[in-house]
């Protein structure tokens, strides 16, 4: 009995010394140079400029203010809303016959569901569409 007590107590001795060895221990990453330069392009990508520096097509969201026939209602809901909301863009269309406000330039769609429940008691027919958008707008 006290021979396997004495192994028990020596295995449980070598254990301890094995896991306090553990702590000394460093780790060093090594990351090839690409990995940057393609970070940096998803980067410019996201923003929507090529490698010669022209713009690319990016497409977000944007959330609709206003949809109908009225010329001068789309002027007011779009005035009335850079009176709530200065620090958006605002973008009025017409297709025949409808005029359109819309408003942001989202990334995410859930940037745009943000607003889009904010404005819900004030623009009741308010909906997110995904379309081009300036992403250069959208960083700000």
């Amino acid at each position: 009995m006290t021979i396997k007590k004495n192994i028990l107590s020596l295995i449980f001795t070598l254990a301890s010394f094995c896991a306090f060895a553990q702590n000394d221990a460093k780790v060093t990453v090594v990351k090839d140079p690409l990995i940057d330069s393609l970070i940096a392009r998803r980067i410019a990508l996201t923003k929507g400029i090529s490698k010669d520096g022209t713009l690319l097509t990016v497409y977000g969201f944007r959330v609709q203010i206003y949809y109908g026939p009225d010329r001068k209602e789309a002027y007011n809901e779009q005035a009335k809303f850079k009176s709530y909301y200065p620090e958006y863009e605002t973008y009025l269309s017409y297709l025949q016959p409808n005029y359109s406000v819309k408003v942001g330039d989202f990334i995410s769609k859930s940037e745009a569901q943000i607003l889009l429940n904010n404005l819900r008691s004030t623009f009741p027919t308010v909906f997110i569409f995904n379309q081009p958008i300036n992403p250069l707008k959208a960083d700000e």
